[in-house]
């Protein structure tokens, strides 16, 4: 397994991942409500941003690995995943659109790990749909993590369009790579 800057910053992503839900399980009198919100929400925004950070420093410094390149979207989804959950338990996020995000990037990481495995990679590579998708879901979740109003705004009522929005454009990513796939699919079916 190789070590470097990128992939340091990915496993900081995964360790992030139990520090996000343990604030939420900290005794009150060592954090207030919403004192954790605001915990929770930092954590989720750093860990997002070495997303960012992680892939821009792979390529700027010549560090891409299969091992990375494996590694960076299991931590993003374990971290989107863990955020969703904890929101479903807060009540500030319905289980259904939890359901639907959280399959979606189950149903997608299989069909591109059936896709490498009949090399045809290609063929499901990240699109701009998933891009927006992932642009909407980053922003709905620490606004729906921090809940409380800034300079009077209402961010809940905003995290909760955006996550909406989301969950559209989830089904409608996972359409789009379905359909991309399905020439390969059935080109291989009865492997």
């Amino acid at each position: 397994m190789p070590f470097n800057i990128p992939i340091f910053l990915t496993w900081l992503r995964i360790l992030l991942i139990p520090l996000l839900v343990t604030v939420y399980y900290l005794p009150d009198t060592w954090l207030g409500f919403q004192e954790k919100n605001g915990v929770a929400t930092a954590i989720f925004v750093v860990a997002a941003l070495t997303d960012w950070l992680d892939g821009y420093l792979a390529r700027a410094l010549k560090q891409t690995s299969a091992f990375g390149a494996f590694l960076d979207p299991v931590a993003d989804k374990l971290m989107v995943a863990a955020a969703l959950i904890m929101l479903v338990q807060l009540d500030r996020t319905n289980a259904v659109i939890a359901t639907i995000i959280i399959g979606r990037e189950i149903t997608i990481s299989a069909l591109r790990e059936w896709m490498a495995k009949i090399g045809a990679s290609k063929s499901v590579a990240v699109s701009m749909i998933g891009k927006i998708k992932t642009t909407a879901q980053m922003s709905a979740i620490p606004l729906l993590l921090y809940q409380a109003p800034v300079a009077g705004y209402d961010i809940r009522q905003a995290g909760t369009w955006l996550i909406y929005v989301a969950a559209v454009l989830t089904l409608w990513s996972m359409g789009y790579y379905m359909r991309m796939a399905w020439p390969q699919i059935a080109l291989h079916k009865e492997n």
